[in-house]
């Protein structure tokens, strides 16, 4: 049920289509059922044969005489057909009018129905890319950590896979909640009209089928949601096969690969063929059922006729089969509209799973404006914990404004963590950082990071033109300014060497650069940034000698007159650093410069040694 709400809502945002919807169907109900009633009055002029001496008025009185006053429209018509058509042409004159009759209701019916179609896949699409827009938004907003501990195929399903299950099902809500409902509702005021006691015989006998239907469909949801998640594992997997095919190939190890994805894939099988087969059971189930159902009411309203119990002749009980195999429809499409509900259901929650995350990292509610740095960004006693597991502790110092702070250590000692905090990808749990004496949390996120450039240890760069990763985030810079840009950070030359300069596209990752190249189109883009403060997170350590040269002099350019904080594993990098920090377990172990360190003969020294720098 709280799936259908949900997805009632999100169509009901498109008022003017969803009405168009409604009316159409309303309209498809209408025609369909007076394709199949305009054929009733001709039951008595067929079957009846007419004693000598009576008159056409007598054959074509209405079949439910009893009752002749319920439709006006169709003692209207009757009247019509009896003094314009009967008495001028005979029969075959009117037979010709209800033919005629008959074709514009099915082309009328078959109009609404497209027009419902028509209006219905704009619908589906839109609510769609509207909940893929919502769940990709959140997926940018979400804390890093997220995506630490889940796996990108687990979001890639969630954005394909779970949202072509509810495009499936917002079709079937509508037509579960404005089509077939009123269908039933008309055909059972007629078939009540025609016999109470056959109708109320016929709707004792149809909770049989929805309770086996129901059970089907519980079922059908447990095995969907297993499905489901089995999705994101599988593309996970090819998510990192086809990441790693590098290591796959150097390791010889494609068995192994395809041996892991085939039982994966093998797994899915299984179960997305158990979730078809009950999904698929409903309709043939229903329409098991559904006969019964029929062959019971003509064998009890076959009695009621040759026994001549009631007011019901014969004319009266062909009509009731005609409405009621037409009120079967209606019952077996909400059945299977609401097996396809059942499914998406289950893709419902899994998307409301990720939409439904608070980011921990909130802006404040009267932000504090700030541009450019004045004098300097102060730790002061941070301390910070992942999942109640201690990573920092008691962190301060000051990274003064054009100075340069270098951060070093094993492994896992903090330093990663230290540069993420200051533009808040994670937020202190001790202690405050502050920028020109305002408390980073003051700011906002947007705001924060505009003063912040980052050059990552891996070069992230997007299957694009070599211009267009360089004016990431900056999309109304000029060539000019990308130019000048890559000159500082030493990728103009092999820029213009490339295929179509920098309208060559990169491939995905950058796959077609080199690792230095990558690095330094990455250089070239946090100088266009312009921002005052720079963070260089082990931006040389994957790169080989001569690659290296080149990416530490485009580093160096770019941290003139700028505040920068660098982390790195080459201690040669940083020898000329302003301050120099030595973490071990998250805290601060040693702090100087170059010179005054190796003097201690302490942890730096010994890292020093075994790196052979002096």
């Amino acid at each position: 049920m709280k799936g259908i709400v949900q997805l009632f809502k999100l169509t009901f945002i498109y008022k003017r289509t969803t009405f168009f919807v409604i009316l159409s169907n309303l309209l498809f109900v209408i025609f369909n059922l007076l394709s199949l009633v305009l054929f009733i009055p001709f039951l008595k002029i067929i079957f009846d044969t007419p004693v000598e001496g009576t008159t056409p008025e007598v054959i074509l009185e209405p079949i439910w005489n009893a009752r002749e006053n319920m439709f006006t429209y169709f003692g209207d018509y009757f009247e019509f057909l009896q003094h314009e058509f009967v008495l001028a042409n005979g029969k075959v004159g009117a037979l010709y009018f209800v033919c005629i009759s008959v074709l514009i209701a099915f082309f009328l019916k078959n109009l609404f129905r497209y027009s419902a179609i028509y209006h219905q896949s704009f619908l589906r699409m839109a609510v769609v890319r509207d909940l893929r827009k919502k769940l990709f938004n959140r997926a940018m907003h979400l804390p890093l950590s997220f995506y630490s501990e889940e796996k990108k195929g687990n979001l890639l399903t969630r954005l394909t896979a779970d949202l072509n299950e509810v495009e499936i099902a917002v079709v079937s809500t509508l037509e579960l909640i404005f089509r077939e409902p009123i269908a039933i509702a008309v055909n059972l005021i007629i078939l009540f009209y025609l016999s109470p006691e056959l109708t109320t015989f016929s709707l004792i006998l149809l909770p049989i089928s929805a309770l086996a239907i129901s059970r089907i469909r519980k079922s059908l949801k447990r095995t969907s949601q297993k499905g489901q998640e089995q999705m994101s594992d599988l593309v996970s997997n090819i998510e990192e096969s086809l990441g790693g095919i590098r290591v796959i190939k150097a390791f010889t190890a494609e068995k192994i690969a395809l041996d892991r994805f085939s039982n994966k894939n093998t797994h899915h099988q299984n179960l997305i063929t158990r979730a078809f087969r009950k999904k698929d059971l409903a309709s043939p189930l229903n329409e098991v059922f559904g006969a019964a159902v029929l062959i019971a009411i003509v064998w009890f309203g076959g009695n009621l006729v040759l026994n001549q119990e009631g007011d019901m002749t014969g004319q009266q009980f062909i009509t009731f089969i005609i409405i009621f195999s037409q009120f079967l429809r209606p019952i077996s499409s909400i059945a299977s509209a609401l097996t396809y509900l059942k499914k998406a259901e289950v893709s419902l929650d899994r998307v409301n799973e990720i939409i439904d995350i608070k980011d921990p990292i909130k802006d404040p509610e009267k932000p504090v404006k700030k541009e450019g740095l004045t004098t300097q960004i102060s730790f002061n006693k941070v301390g910070f914990a992942y999942d109640e597991e201690p990573v920092l502790k008691d962190i301060s110092f000051n990274l003064v404004k054009g100075k340069t702070v270098a951060l070093v250590g094993e492994s896992g000692s903090g330093k990663s963590t230290i540069s993420d905090l200051i533009p808040r990808f994670h937020d202190v749990t001790q202690g405050e950082i502050l920028i020109d004496n305002i408390n980073i949390q003051a700011l906002l996120k947007k705001d924060l990071r505009k003063l912040i450039s980052v050059v990552t240890q891996e070069s992230i760069l997007f299957n694009d033109s070599v211009g267009n990763n360089i004016r990431f985030g900056i999309p109304d810079a000029t060539e000019e300014e990308i130019i000048k840009a890559a000159k500082v950070a030493n990728a103009h030359d092999f820029i213009m060497q490339l295929e179509n300069g920098y309208d060559t596209i990169i491939g995905d990752r950058g796959n077609k650069l080199s690792g230095g190249q990558k690095q330094r189109v990455s250089i070239a883009r946090a100088v266009l940034s312009n921002a005052p403060i720079m963070i260089l997170d082990e931006a040389t350590s994957a790169l080989d000698t001569e690659s290296e040269k080149l990416v530490q002099d485009a580093l160096e350019k770019l941290m003139q007159n700028r505040t920068s904080l660098v982390i790195a594993h080459r201690l040669s990098t940083i020898r000329h650093a302003d301050l120099i920090l030595v973490l071990k377990n998250g805290a601060i172990v040693e702090r100087g410069n170059h010179d005054e360190l190796i003097a201690a003969k302490g942890y730096y020294k010994s890292l020093c040694d075994i790196q052979q720098v002096i």
